[in-house]
């Protein structure tokens, strides 16, 4: 086939390839040689040479130009006004071709960004010509004006010499000491301007540095073309200047050639260190007060003294204690440390919190006159409550269990005659109840002694005078009773001179009235005696301070929680105020007085019950109102803790370790009672548990698990059953599901209101744990006349009774030359041959012992009968 295509055609068949600019990167591979043989290939790059305008491109020697036909070369006439032709390398030679459009705009446009480019780098470096000409000339001018500054500083040190040496020389006259001669450098330096340092200058970031610092021809090659001056002379060879410490800013420059002097601090560490810190002056000791608590930790004392731990650990080794930094040390101890130390020592205690809480001393132009606390007293059953219900007008008595008072009562009565009020204190009798007495006589002002003239003087009376005595109180004796037709007044005025009571009939100080609660007699006398009394003491107060007052009774009561009978001795309790009692603290939410209304205050010598309260307090704490909550806690945990070691030695020291404790029982053998007890009040709880107390003895004793104030709860039915225990309630009822407990598990809870019942019931009980006591009877004496030995029976005595009777089954003595040798049981008693009960005197019988035989004519057999005897406490 004959190929028909014109060149035209063949040329526009050629593919085409992207018109695009190529890199100016020629790369190849070049293998370097090293030592010991080593070799490495690396990759070099070369870099081509922009062309702009009509520059010949560089001859490549690698690839030699195809060698073009000078007809090809050529251009066709008709092709005069296209685009030129572009030449490419096909297989069959050389081919031209036209460009196209885009190729035109692209090489179009690549020029022309060529261009823009050439324009922008030679603007740049005429720019830099620029800088670098004004960096000159400005570093030229800070150089002249470093050398003028270097001039008058080497003209002022010359006149500053002679100043210099004159403190030079007071220097050294004042610590004793020559300085040394200074370095010759420094007047070198001084007196010759060309070894002064070099005056620094500020560049511009990224500025080189001047011709001073480099040579030549390194500073045109940064410079760039075209900016070459000439280079300036060469130095002289001299001597380098010392280098330039520390971090070079704009004020350092400047004062490069400023020479400090020294200072007097620092001649005089130079003057110390040549010494060797023998001139050094001892520290001055610091003298402290040093508080120290009853324990103290090493490290404490330590910081409290401002002295190191480890002096401390030392004087404690010193001792022959050896000790760590977080031991701790009781406060003997630690003073002894702190005295050697030079230090002075001031002892606290923990108790150290309740100062200032009672007894604070009041200002005397503040007080006003208070009423009088009278406390009434006596033996059971004189007439004490009903003459308080005489003069109150009230009936307390007909709501007593038994007629008797068990509980601590306060009153307020308005004196008919004069209108002031005076508290009355109302205590038992019973002689169980001394500790209430003891309370009663406390915080009282007038002790009324209540005697029965029918009955005399009794034992409780006897300890009411002695209660009196104590608290040092006066008395007045309140003869009742005297309606009874056997009253008889004088021998009770006769029996209590006995125990040094000597009343005014009688010539001595003592107030007696003879009065009749019944009938009502002398009651307005017995008043109008308390005031004249009352006004003797001249007693009084200050009632605006903060209250302080005395707990007389506590209870827990099951809708109103504890509630306190506080008898207000001093200041005024308000509602709202923070209070404190023994380990209990609170808050008043209400106050009311012994006739049952609720008011805002009270005042000194009022008796109102407070509730707010955490729990219950103990009956006899003194009560106080404290500034805050925290100091309220602070005072109550200390009391409660020493209250928890209270017990927890007392239970220590009853207890022991378990070989003392099984030594106790093989020696004493003293059995428990164990017993659950609660009660309505704090006083009738005391009563009783010190009345149980005293019916103990060797043998048998009351082991109280739990005591408490308020009803029978069933964590009370728990405890009694773990340990098999009896639940005492006094005056107190279990609830409902405290009574279903107990009787599920058997339990047995006893209820009383009074109480003697109380302890006679518990007394009973803890006589059944007695051992009881074993009697012999003795029943008669028979002598063996004749000894038999029969077959199947073994020995049978002969025996005549002598004196008495012989029963069988009794206890039997052989006694042989008036020695005891056996002690056992008749098993035959035998009249003839039948089997008798027993054998009288002059009669003769036949006698064998059980599991004996050994039994010889003339021995003598007594008879005697072993009988239990119960006992009782």
């Amino acid at each position: 086939m004959v190929d028909t295509k014109t060149p035209a055609d063949k040329t526009l068949s050629v593919p085409t390839k992207t018109l695009s600019l190529k890199p100016r990167v020629e790369t190849g591979t070049v293998r370097q040689s090293f030592s010991h043989g080593r070799t490495k290939q690396v990759v070099v790059e070369k870099r081509g040479k922009r062309r702009v305008g009509g520059e010949a491109p560089a001859a490549d020697t690698h690839a030699p130009e195809p060698a073009v036909t000078a007809k090809a070369a050529k251009p066709a006439p008709a092709a005069r006004t296209a685009s030129p032709p572009v030449a490419a390398r096909g297989n069959s030679g050389v081919v031209l071709r036209t460009l196209t459009e885009d190729e035109r705009s692209a090489r179009a446009s690549a020029l022309a960004d060529a261009k823009v480019r050439d324009v922008e780098e030679r603007r740049i470096a005429e720019e830099e010509t620029k800088r670098r000409a004004s960096r000159e000339s400005i570093e030229q001018a800070e150089r002249e004006a470093a050398e003028t500054r270097r001039k008058a500083e080497e003209e002022r040190h010359r006149h500053d010499e002679e100043a210099k040496r004159k403190a030079e020389s007071e220097a050294k006259k004042r610590f004793g000491e020559a300085e040394a001669p200074r370095p010759a450098t420094t007047t070198a330096r001084l007196a010759t301007p060309a070894a002064r340092p070099a005056i620094p200058t500020a560049r511009a970031p990224g500025v080189a540095a001047d011709a001073s610092d480099e040579d030549e021809g390194p500073r045109q090659i940064r410079r760039g073309p075209g900016a070459g001056r000439p280079a300036p002379a060469p130095k002289a060879n001299k001597a380098a200047p010392p280098k330039q410490r520390g971090r070079l800013t704009l004020v350092t420059a400047l004062n490069a050639d400023d020479v400090r002097e020294r200072s007097i601090a620092s001649f005089r560490r130079r003057t110390q260190r040549l010494k060797g810190h023998q001139t050094a002056e001892p520290k001055e000791k610091l003298i402290r007060e040093v508080t120290i608590p009853e324990v103290i930790a090493i490290q404490e004392l330590a910081n409290r003294m401002s002295e190191r731990a480890v002096d401390v650990i030392r004087l404690l080794m010193k001792q022959g204690a050896m000790h760590k930094i977080t031991d701790v040390i009781d406060a003997d101890t630690a003073q002894l440390i702190a005295e050697e130390l030079g230090h002075t020592v001031k002892r606290v205690a923990a108790s150290d919190v309740e100062e200032g809480l009672f007894d604070v001393v009041d200002d005397s132009t503040d007080t006003e006159p208070r009423s009088p606390v009278v406390t009434v007293m006596g033996h059971v059953d004189h007439g004490k409550t009903s003459l308080l219900d005489a003069l109150r007008h009230a009936n307390v008595v007909s709501g007593e269990a038994g007629g008797i008072t068990q509980h601590i009562g306060a009153y307020q009565v308005t004196s008919p005659e004069s209108g002031k009020k005076i508290t009355f204190i109302d205590t038992p009798g019973h002689a169980a109840f001394t500790a209430m007495r003891a309370r009663g006589a406390k915080v009282t002002d007038i002790v009324v002694l209540v005697v029965a003239a029918d009955d005399g003087v009794m034992p409780q009376t006897v300890e009411a005078i002695n209660h009196a005595k104590a608290a040092k109180v006066p008395m007045i004796v309140a003869i009742n009773k005297i309606d009874k037709p056997d009253a008889r007044p004088e021998r009770v005025r006769t029996e209590l001179l006995q125990h040094e009571v000597q009343v005014e009939s009688l010539g001595g100080d003592v107030v007696d009235v003879e009065v009749s609660a019944k009938n009502k007699t002398n009651l307005d006398r017995l008043l109008e005696m308390i005031a004249l009394q009352a006004e003797i003491l001249d007693l009084k107060t200050n009632s605006t301070r903060p209250a302080e007052g005395t707990v007389i009774e506590a209870k827990l009561d099951r809708g109103r929680g504890p509630v306190a009978t506080v008898l207000v001795q001093r200041g005024t309790l308000r509602v709202g105020d923070i209070i404190v009692a023994g380990a209990e603290m609170g808050r008043v939410r209400a106050l009311i007085s012994d006739q049952g209304d609720t008011v805002e205050e009270a005042g000194p010598s009022v008796p109102v019950e407070v509730l707010g309260f955490n729990g219950p307090p103990e009956a006899g704490d003194r009560l106080a109102v404290v500034e805050n909550e925290a100091r309220a806690r602070q005072i109550t945990s200390y009391r409660a803790h020493q209250k928890r070691e209270n017990a927890a030695a007392s239970i220590s020291g009853m207890r022991g370790s378990l070989e003392q404790m099984m030594s106790q029982l093989k020696t004493s053998g003293r059995k428990d009672f164990p017993l659950v007890v609660k009660a309505d009040v704090q006083g009738s709880l005391e009563a009783i548990l010190g009345s149980l107390e005293k019916l103990g003895t060797d043998e048998v004793a009351a082991r109280i698990l739990h005591a408490g104030v308020g009803g029978i709860s069933e964590s009370d039915v728990t405890l009694a059953e773990g340990f098999n225990a009896a639940i005492i309630g006094f005056s107190v009822r279990a609830n409902k599901e405290a009574a279903a407990a107990a009787k599920r598990n058997g339990i047995e809870i006893r209820y009383y209101n009074i109480i003697y019942d109380l302890v006679d019931d518990v007394k009973k009980a803890m006589s059944g744990l007695l051992a009881p006591t074993l009697r012999e009877t003795m029943l008669g004496n028979a002598q063996i006349l004749e000894v038999f030995n029969i077959s199947k029976v073994g020995k049978v005595a002969g025996c005549r009774v002598t004196d008495g009777t012989v029963e069988r089954g009794a206890n039997v003595r052989l006694i042989r030359d008036n020695v005891v040798v056996h002690e056992g049981k008749l098993s035959t008693l035998k009249r003839f041959k039948d089997e008798v009960k027993e054998v009288q005197a002059g009669q003769e019988c036949g006698m064998a012992f059980e599991n004996y035989g050994d039994m010889r004519v003339g021995d003598v057999i007594e008879c005697y009968r072993v009988e239990s005897i119960q006992r009782s406490l």
